[in-house]
């Protein structure tokens, strides 16, 4: 009967070294497993901290694109501005004002469109737009003159804008503003719209 005991107590004896290498194990993987979450956490924490550079970055990178496109907006309005006595002529052949434009724009404009000017139109500058071109060709070169008075350069578009196009030799002479090529990139689309409102 001791043997019996004995052999039972050495049973339980081999069960508990069996258990206690699997609790050994256990133990080792826990660690394991606690060093991989810790690792977790810290990549976690990183990838927080980046998040929320990269949120703070795309806040100033949306405040600088409005802020750029505010200042865009204001560098068009100022080029406008600038050039808003500008008048562009279209189908003076080249060459018709002989050497002095502005006397040829002077005495052509008021002969054209019937209107009185006074004062007399006069100019800070008038030229040809580009390069002269080669003959032969069918569109002759825009002229671009700026009036010295705004009221005469407006009195002139009202001017166009009733009666259209005018004639002279056959030929249809067109006067327009002249803007920036942002605020006419949007006009064009804006008329192109304008048949479908």
């Amino acid at each position: 009967m001791m043997d019996r005991i004995l052999q039972e107590i050495s049973a339980v004896g081999r069960r508990l070294e069996g258990m206690d290498s699997m609790m050994t194990s256990l133990t080792e993987d826990t660690k394991s497993m606690r060093l991989d979450i810790a690792g977790f956490q810290s990549r976690v924490i990183t990838l927080e901290q980046r998040v929320t550079t990269v949120d703070a970055q795309a806040v100033l990178a949306t405040d600088r694109d409005q802020e750029l496109l505010h200042l865009r907006s204001k560098v068009i309005d100022f080029e406008d501005r600038s050039i808003r006595d500008n008048v562009r002529f279209l189908g003076f052949p080249e060459e018709i004002e002989g050497v002095d434009l502005q006397s040829f724009l002077k005495n052509t404009l008021s002969q054209l469109t019937g209107l009185t000017f006074d004062p007399p139109l006069e100019f800070q500058r008038a030229h040809r737009l580009g390069p002269k071109r080669r003959e032969g060709t069918n569109h002759p070169l825009p002229i671009i003159a700026c009036f010295l008075r705004h009221t005469q350069a407006r009195q002139l578009l009202q001017k166009v804008r009733v009666q259209g196009p005018f004639g002279m030799n056959n030929l249809q002479i067109r006067m327009r503003a002249d803007f920036s090529k942002e605020t006419s990139e949007c006009r064009k689309a804006f008329l192109a719209l304008r048949p479908r409102l």
